[in-house]
């Protein structure tokens, strides 16, 4: 039986597309052999990888100008990847807004100078701070965010105000999630195991002017946008596998609509879980309103007891994944493209249904 799987990552896939995968296991496409199988130099397996760019183009509509690079070391990697490429004059502005754009922050001051312009540390990454008139240094390389904080479930609903300088931005748990417009940014990156696909892919959208020679001095070569993209993502073996769900997942959002529709989808479930949390009295959401993520729901009892005791009747009801993480506690539930309306409407029904019995 399948189970409502609330995981913030690896997350839940579309089943037909896992179905999909499962039929071609053994032989993908007449070539008696499984993508796993497959040379990352085959006819076969170059038609995936390219198929899967040009989806990812459609709908995200990626100008000519910007390359798209499928590459290994999960967003994590990113955060040394982008000063090592991007910091000529060595500075960077950082805003804090959770514990991944912390890391990437920390990361960056190993290369440069890496300047904290805004965070919401202050209450526990509970806001996105106004970000429309920072500080932010004449010489700075780029301005850096996580667009979506996984762990505290906010989103950036507007973006900073970055003076004219390049945006930098980690999109994991928000990627595909929404219409985006890809102009406004230098680098979109983001790990796929939320949104995409499964993990050990991460996906690099990079307007061209930024890919250059001109890098940090002991950049490994792997770490080089310019290695990756001169050579297609294929510089050596890629995550095969991973790129060729990836490439599923575009063709169901194509299938489902594109973007606009995901949003949609998005939309509605957020609004169910959101509505009641709002008018619950044991449950209450921990982000300001107008910043909440239609990703990530994070929610409390501000009883640690109680908060354990629903993890776990949850768990035995068929919800997966539910326990929050460690630096918010209480609970959270992860609703990525591909948890279907009905999974947040039964964990609403089994939340009142708590309530009732606990209150």
């Amino acid at each position: 039986m399948r189970v409502y799987n609330f995981s913030a990552g690896p997350a839940v896939l579309p089943e037909e597309v896992l179905k999909e995968a499962a039929d071609e296991m053994l032989d993908y496409n007449g070539t008696g052999m499984s993508v796993m199988e497959m040379s990352h130099r085959s006819k076969a397996y170059d038609e995936i990888i390219k198929t899967a760019e040009k989806d990812l183009r459609e709908i995200m509509n990626i100008p000519d100008n910007y390359k798209v690079l499928f590459l290994q070391g999960g967003a994590s990697q990113q955060f040394a990847a982008v000063p090592m490429n991007l910091m000529k004059n060595k500075k960077a502005a950082y805003i804090v807004t959770g514990q991944w754009a912390k890391k990437a922050y920390q990361e960056a001051k190993i290369y440069g100078e890496a300047v904290e312009v805004a965070s919401s540390a202050d209450k526990t990454f509970s806001y996105i701070p106004d970000c429309s008139d920072l500080d932010i240094p004449d010489d700075a390389d780029y301005v850096y965010i996580c667009e979506n904080n996984t762990i505290y479930g906010t989103k950036f609903k507007e973006l900073p105000n970055t003076k004219g300088k390049t945006l930098v931005a980690d999109v994991s748990s928000c990627f595909l999630s929404e219409p985006v417009d890809v102009t406004k940014y230098g680098v979109i990156y983001g790990g796929v195991q939320k949104n995409v696909g499964p993990a050990g892919v991460v996906i690099a959208i990079i307007r061209e002017d930024l890919i250059t020679d001109d890098v940090l001095p002991g950049t490994p070569t792997m770490l080089k946008w310019k290695t990756q993209a001169d050579n297609d993502s294929l510089y050596n073996t890629p995550p095969c596998y991973g790129i060729y769900i990836c490439g599923k997942v575009f063709k169901w959002i194509k299938k489902m609509g594109g973007l606009e529709a995901m949003k949609a989808h998005n939309e509605k479930k957020a609004k169910i879980l959101y509505d009641f949390l709002d008018e619950s009295k044991m449950f209450k959401g921990t982000v300001r309103p107008e910043d909440r993520s239609l990703m990530n729901v994070p929610f409390v009892t501000g009883n640690e007891e109680l908060d354990a005791k629903f993890v776990k009747e949850a768990k035995a009801a068929g919800f997966e994944n539910l326990k929050g993480h460690r630096t918010v506690g209480g609970m959270r539930a992860s609703i990525y493209n591909a948890m279907p309306i009905e999974g947040v409407e039964k964990l609403v029904a089994f939340m009142k249904k708590f309530e009732e019995e606990n209150g």
